[in-house]
């Protein structure tokens, strides 16, 4: 069980991470009320968490970009 608790935790964007980082709340609540809110809204919460978790990774890839000089 826990091993794939690992793989889905690596593989998923890691917006509830990002999220109860900069809310300080734990991510297994966050994550606790994504399904909840998933299942009581048939699902509807999926696309504020995509837009996130590309918004998330975008920022990312576009502050390493900055940051890293020797790259052409």
């Amino acid at each position: 069980m826990n091993r794939i608790r690992r793989m889905i935790e690596w593989n998923v964007f890691g917006v509830c991470t990002w999220l109860g980082e900069r809310m300080g709340i734990a991510t297994s609540t966050i994550r606790k009320y994504f399904i909840y809110l998933s299942f009581l809204t048939m699902g509807s919460p999926l696309i504020i968490y995509l837009f996130i978790g590309f918004w998330v990774n975008i920022r990312q890839y576009i502050w390493f970009r900055k940051r890293n000089p020797l790259r052409y």
